[in-house]
This record gives structure tokens, sequence and C-alpha cells, in this order.
């Protein structure tokens, strides 16, 4: 059962908050860890509380790989495709921009470009079905496969300089969100742009000399969903209502 939300007001920045448990599972390139995508419009961070690893990411600098130990802050923007590599019990707070955007689909899985230029197969690939802990896992599994046969596809070729097949991948997610476009602007209005004009509205009053919205000062505790963890893209996740 989802604990009801935290009344008050939002989290700072009207930010998401997640903790993540890297995959450790291992891939046929060598490596462990999730699953490869990008974002839309949410810039990301990423706080490492433990463990050992790396994140691999595409973007206009071309690829790069990032160590990650105890107290690495990492952050980047839309676009940006990143990897999360596990070489030892990582373990990370991840800070989303647009609170409500990326669980509404802002993420999108570098499956191959034939599957995300296709809503319906799209779709049924990223869909982790009901069952079992078991059942869900392997199909977690699955899809983090996928998205790396496709995430591959797009670095070799950036590796020697190219970059049409990411320009190719960025048209193919764009054309997939644009359906729901609308309801994110709604979202985000109701959120993060009320919390902005929320904070317009008190600077005005301040220099106005009225401290009246001082008066309504609040605490907001979350707490956590229930376990078990979620299966997220990149590994376990512990999450809260913000």
């Amino acid at each position: 059962m989802t604990p009801p939300l935290p009344q008050g007001p939002a989290f700072p920045g009207s930010v998401g908050i997640s903790d993540l448990r890297v995959y450790e599972w291992e891939t046929d390139d060598g490596h462990h860890g999730g699953t490869p995508h990008l974002h839309t419009v949410s810039n990301e961070g990423y706080v490492v509380a433990g463990g050992t690893g790396e994140v691999h990411t595409l973007s206009s600098d071309g690829f790069a790989r990032d160590p990650l130990s105890a107290g690495s802050v990492l952050w980047f923007s839309p676009g940006t495709v990143h990897r999360l590599i596990n070489t030892g019990d990582l373990h990370i707070l991840t800070v989303m921009q647009n609170s409500g955007l990326p669980e509404a689909g802002d993420a999108v899985l570098t499956f191959p470009l034939d599957v995300v230029s296709d809503a319906d197969r799209y779709r049924e690939a990223v869909t982790l079905p009901d069952g079992s802990e078991s059942e869900r896992a392997d199909a977690a599994r699955r899809r983090r496969d996928l998205a790396i046969e496709g995430y591959r596809a797009l670095l070799s070729p950036l590796q020697d300089g190219d970059r049409g097949p990411l320009e190719e991948f960025y048209a193919a997610a764009a054309a997939l969100v644009q359906p729901r476009v609308e309801q994110w602007t709604k979202l985000w209005s109701e959120t993060v742009l009320t919390d902005v004009e929320t904070t317009r509205a008190q600077l005005a009053s301040l220099a106005a000399g009225d401290a009246a919205h001082l008066a309504d000062a609040a605490v907001v505790r979350a707490v956590p969903r229930p376990e078990p963890r979620a299966f997220g893209m990149c590994g376990r996740l512990q999450v809260w209502d913000t």
C-alpha cells in the first residue's frame, strides 16, 4: 500500500529523491550495472553514499566515464545518455529535477532504434509485468540488456566521431514522448512553476516589509514506500513521496 502524500510545502526545488542500490547483474561486455537511458527535460544528480563504480555518459562532449565512490557528486542535463557501472556495492542518492516528470515517461531507455521508433513496441519492452519478485527481476534484466544493445549502437559511432546515430535516437525519443508533453506541462505548472511563483510572491512581500507568510511555517516528514524495493532502471529503488 502506498503511503499518503505528505502535506505541506513541496520538497526543496520541487525535486524528487530516491535511494538507489545499483544492480550487480553482469552484462555480456563484462560490466555489472544498470540500464542506459536519457531524460528529455530533466536534470539528474548523483550523491554517492557508498560503494564504488562509474557512470558512462554520451553527451555533447562525446563519451566519458567518471569514477564514483562515497562522497562523489555528479549531475547532467537532458539528452545525456547515462549508464551506471557497479564495481562494488554502489549506493546512490539520486536527485531528479521536475519531480513527477521522470515517473511520467521523461526517461527514454536506449533500446535499438526500431523499438524506440515504435510506441507500441517500446511500451511492451519497457513495462515490467506483474508477478513474483523473481519474474520481475528477470524482466528488468532483459529490459536492461536490450537497452545495452541499443546503447552500443550509439557508443561505437560516437567514439569514431559520428554523431548521426545519437541524433537519430534523439529524434525518435522526442517523437516518443511528444504525446505526453501536454500532460507534463500541466504537472510541471502545478508543482515546479507553482513553487517558483510562491517564492516570487514571498520576495515581493519581503520587499514590501510584509512577513505574513512566515506564520505558515511547517515541517513535512515523508516516509519511504514499503519494501520490497522497486525494480528501477538502474537498480533497486527506495522512494519517498515528496
